[in-house]
């Protein structure tokens, strides 16, 4: 192979490796995530397309999106224990992630008629 094709080859691969590396590094700074063995310290009540949420603690923040990606709540200050909010007619499926007063994140998914 000529020379300028070998250093193409090599300097792309140390790009997509360079890429690779810091996409993964910053994946749960600061953060807790649920896993299966904890008690999620809230509970989802559904009611159609009405959804509250009530916590034993202060919900810090909450974020709701549908499975296209499109941002339906986002509030960062809550400090209550309890959110309600109304999903739009057409959603089958939301995802909420529920950051808690202490920090520690929750995620999961809702299906609603």
């Amino acid at each position: 192979m000529k020379p300028v094709i070998l250093k193409a080859i090599l300097a792309f691969t140390l790009f997509g490796a360079t890429c690779i590396i810091s996409a993964q590094g910053n994946s749960l700074k600061g953060s807790e995530v649920n896993t299966s063995t904890s008690a999620k310290p809230y509970k989802v009540l559904t009611n159609g397309k009405q959804i509250t949420i009530q916590s034993k603690q202060n919900i810090k923040s909450l974020m709701v999106w549908t499975s296209s990606g499109h941002r339906i709540v986002e509030e960062k200050e809550v400090m209550n224990t309890t959110y309600s909010f109304t999903v739009p007619s057409k959603e089958k499926l939301v995802f909420i992630m529920t950051e808690m007063s202490d920090g520690k994140r929750f995620t999961e998914k809702i299906g609603v008629k």
